[in-house]
């Protein structure tokens, strides 16, 4: 099945992808958090698509080779060997890719020259081919360590465990991101965004007080999270009854965003302090206009907590203001049929960060002399 095809199959039908074993193809439902371009599967399937045409007649002679090699402790696994099998590899290929992963990390490293980071990129075939267990399985091998010690590999793996909602194995690869402290990097931001989306997804008393110590130990190092996880822990936080929490969680956020905007109206309601509810309502009748492109809306469901919360506080003033604020959002289709759930859980596209791309020498440059580097970037 070519690359046009599987593509055109995956942007037609949200949420699934297209696997195409030797000799037929199925498609299974997964609901992944990030976007195949942010995860740099998009490439992984460009160079897929090149292995598999040049090696079009003869992938099983070159299976059967590899299989050998692993088992004869003579022979050696090259870096061409390995990158060649994890883009051929189809889901009766993993027990040899894992093989030859094992072979090839054991190997004695003066024989490797290349510089080519193998992490990412076989993180991306056991994402494409939807292999949860085989990826966790290559991950915790300590005969692998060192393997998969870049940012973007933990960020892949939880991305393949969450659509598979394996939470309590999130869990843990996210601890020994943070023991490992890649790139000196305690809380990766990415990681950070996905191991909160479990917690909002398990939606217990346990997932609140987790992500909330994951959420001091980050505020109290000074570290900002982004705001797609700030959400997630204000939406977990107002479902456990805690609105107290959320309200204190989006505090550094930009209220023009729409689920920043929805999360506070639903907290302040919730704590009771309807009369704070109003002029955040009323805020985008203040700034909506005909030209305007992207309206400021609140979802139904916002309106009608807000709205319970006016009927039990049983104040006529208040309520009449509330009602000449809901009549003047729905005369102008500022509220939509949506719910927050349905936003917090929208898939993610970013652009692919220079460290996402497939088959690169990611850490040659940075081995040049300062000088050179420089002289590099000036021409």
């Amino acid at each position: 099945m070519s690359l046009f095809v599987n593509l055109l199959v995956r942007n037609s039908f949200s949420n699934l992808r297209l696997i195409t074993p030797c000799r037929n193809f199925h498609v299974t439902q997964v609901k992944n958090l990030y976007s195949p371009t942010a995860l740099g599967i998009d490439g992984y399937l460009q160079t897929r698509k090149k292995a598999k045409e040049q090696f079009q007649s003869f992938s099983d002679k070159f299976r059967s080779k590899m299989t050998e090699f692993v088992e004869d402790s003579k022979n050696m696994i090259f870096t061409e060997d390995l990158k060649n099998m994890v883009h051929l590899a189809e889901p009766t290929d993993l027990q040899l890719v894992l093989n030859m992963i094992k072979k090839f990390n054991s190997q004695n490293t003066e024989f490797r020259f290349g510089s080519f980071v193998f992490g990412p990129v076989v993180m991306r075939m056991f994402h494409f081919l939807d292999a949860p267990k085989e990826a966790l399985e290559c991950f915790h091998d300590k005969t692998n360590e060192g393997f998969f010690d870049q940012l973007v590999s933990y960020h892949i793996l939880l991305d393949l465990l969450y659509s598979h909602e394996m939470y309590d194995e999130m869990y843990a690869v996210f601890e020994k991101a943070q023991q490992k402290q890649i790139n000196m990097t305690k809380f990766p931001k990415y990681s950070v965004v996905l191991i909160l989306a479990a917690c909002y997804k398990q939606n217990t008393p346990q997932s609140l007080e987790y992500a909330s110590k994951l959420w001091s130990d980050m505020t109290n190092s000074g570290t900002i999270p982004v705001r797609r996880a700030c959400t997630y822990f204000a939406a977990l936080a107002l479902k456990q009854g805690a609105p107290h929490i959320a309200l204190e969680s989006i505090s550094t956020q930009k209220q023009h965003y729409v689920t920043i905007r929805n999360i506070k109206a639903i907290a302040l309601a919730d704590i009771g302090r309807v009369s704070d509810t109003l002029p955040i309502l009323r805020g985008v009748l203040q700034i909506d206009s005909p030209l305007q492109k992207d309206k400021h809306t609140f979802f139904a469901e916002t309106i009608q907590r807000v709205k319970d919360a006016v009927e039990k506080f049983d104040n006529k003033d208040i309520k009449k203001e509330f009602n000449d604020i809901e009549k003047a959002l729905k005369d102008r289709g500022l509220i939509e049929n949506k719910a927050l759930d349905q936003i917090l859980n929208s898939e993610i596209a970013m652009p692919k960060p220079t460290d996402m791309r497939l088959g690169q020498n990611v850490s040659q440059n940075k081995r040049m002399p300062f000088g050179l580097r420089q002289k590099k970037r000036i021409v």
